[in-house]
């Protein structure tokens, strides 16, 4: 009975240990995606989402309407680098709320965004993960673009 009971407890931690190793890898590769992001650097960028990466975001519009719009990922690549060197700009992810099965994750990252200093806007980031060959990459990327925040 007691080697029974001692078998479950290392089954048990096993598949915790397990887990939380692939959610430290998710939680990783969101971080690298977020440091090429910051130094508007497109390869560190490009090594962590999958080819055919949809990127989506939901909005108001002028009349206030909830919208979504669709982005071509060649174009949000492009718009990061060239943003001038003098501006600043930081997306500060305030959490991260990770789940795994398998080869495939989702993460949910409330955030800020700063530009030049300001406050901009706030939202939550949903981030689709796919395990290819060994390795995370981000597959489908929506966010939510709010100015409702309250900022301390």
């Amino acid at each position: 009975m007691k080697n029974y009971i001692f078998f479950i407890a290392i089954m048990i931690t096993s598949f915790s240990f397990s887990q939380s190793s692939e959610s430290d890898n998710v939680k990783a590769t969101i971080e690298r995606f977020f440091e090429g992001f910051h130094k508007q650097d497109s390869t560190i960028i490009l090594e962590t989402v999958g080819k055919d990466i949809k990127m989506q975001s939901i909005g108001k519009n002028r009349e206030g309407k909830a919208v979504l719009n669709t982005s071509e990922f060649k174009k949000f690549l492009n718009s990061i680098v060239s943003i001038p060197k003098e501006k600043t700009f930081k997306e500060e992810l305030l959490g991260f709320n990770i789940q795994v099965d398998g080869d495939m994750a989702h993460a949910w990252t409330p955030y800020n965004f700063w530009f030049d200093k300001n406050f901009s806007h706030c939202g939550v980031n949903s981030f689709q993960l796919f395990k290819q060959e060994g390795a995370w990459k981000i597959i489908y990327l929506i966010d939510t673009r709010r100015r409702d925040c309250k900022q301390d």
